[in-house]
């Protein structure tokens, strides 16, 4: 994640895909492409918790591809 602080921001802002968590329905999962990392093409995946007077990032990671869950952005 080095170097990566000013894509967290574009994730959120421009996701290519948006899923609820399979693990927590109060939480989305955004996702952004990013062909050149510091370990290759890899996904920007940054997880937000939604409360009903906050919302927070809980963490976010570099990965494959994106984890299994409803699509709730773009809607197919």
């Amino acid at each position: 994640m080095q170097g990566m602080d000013s894509f967290l921001a574009q994730a959120l802002q421009r996701p290519a895909l948006v899923r609820r968590s399979k693990t927590d329905p109060a939480a989305r999962v955004f996702y952004q492409f990013h062909a050149q990392t510091l370990v290759g093409a890899k996904w920007l995946c940054v997880v937000v918790k939604y409360l009903a007077t906050d919302a927070f990032i809980v963490t976010a990671y570099l990965t494959d591809q994106p984890k299994a869950g409803e699509d709730l952005w773009p809607i197919k």
